[in-house]
């Protein structure tokens, strides 16, 4: 992977940077599944409510397992879209991604895509990104702040 696209470690940088942002990294003692350790959740508040934006590092057998995490240097990055800009990003609600799902590379980088198992809940995944992600994990961050109002 060139040293110039965006690694986890400065996504998950600028994730954390933003106002009132508390980041779990799933691990022994956070009392999430073994499954998970190493993956990234953020939240607004430490009250660790609901993650508006998670990066993953590897599948989960069984559960999540199209975006193949199981290559080397590959995370995904997800986002909780809301049910407009989801339609917006991909021409259709979160409710009819199971009609359109069979049609996705879910392991495709650099490529936003309804989430693999979470899109009827309105999220969003992208693969190892190499475009600016910004804006995307800004409106999920304003969305999450706007609820723990």
């Amino acid at each position: 992977m060139p040293t110039d696209l965006p690694t986890l470690d400065l996504l998950a940088d600028r994730i954390r940077s933003l106002p009132d942002v508390f980041q779990l990294i799933a691990g022994p003692g956070t009392g999430a599944p073994e499954l998970s350790w190493g993956d990234h959740f953020f939240f607004v508040g430490e009250e660790r409510m609901r993650p508006f934006a998670t990066i993953v590092v590897q599948n989960v057998p069984g559960f999540d397992e199209r975006s193949a995490l199981d290559r080397p240097g590959v995370f995904r990055l997800n986002v909780e879209l809301g049910r407009a800009k989801f339609n917006e990003l991909f021409g259709y609600g979160p409710e009819e991604f199971p009609t359109h799902q069979d049609g996705i590379d879910f392991a495709e980088a650099d490529r936003w895509f309804p989430h693999p198992v979470y899109a009827t809940q309105g999220w969003g995944s992208i693969v190892c990104p190499e475009s600016d992600v910004t804006d995307l994990i800004a409106h999920a961050h304003r969305r999450s702040r706007s609820r723990a109002r």
